[in-house]
């Protein structure tokens, strides 16, 4: 354990921050969900709405530095790659 305040302090806020951090991408991970079982349904129109959806969060979390902007990217391409697929 540290000694030292600020130390004490950074402990702390970095807790917090990871906290913040995991929720975020948590919520992110149970869009791409939502996404991925409406393709696996075949259900077209479920499926873009909850691309729509999945997109809006990942942008928000890319916003907030908890994803790097070519990462989110990624992601967003592969659920539009795979929504755009169902026939």
């Amino acid at each position: 354990m540290a000694n030292i305040k600020s130390a004490k302090k950074r402990i702390l806020v970095n807790e917090t921050k990871a906290a913040r951090n995991k929720a975020i991408r948590s919520k992110v991970k149970t869009m791409v969900k939502k996404v991925e079982a409406a393709v696996a349904a075949g259900d077209k129109a479920a499926a873009q709405a909850a691309l729509l959806a999945a997109t809006s969060e990942i942008d928000k979390a890319t916003t907030k530095g908890v994803y790097h902007k070519n990462t989110a990217s990624r992601k967003v391409s592969r659920l539009s790659k795979a929504v755009n697929s169902i026939a």
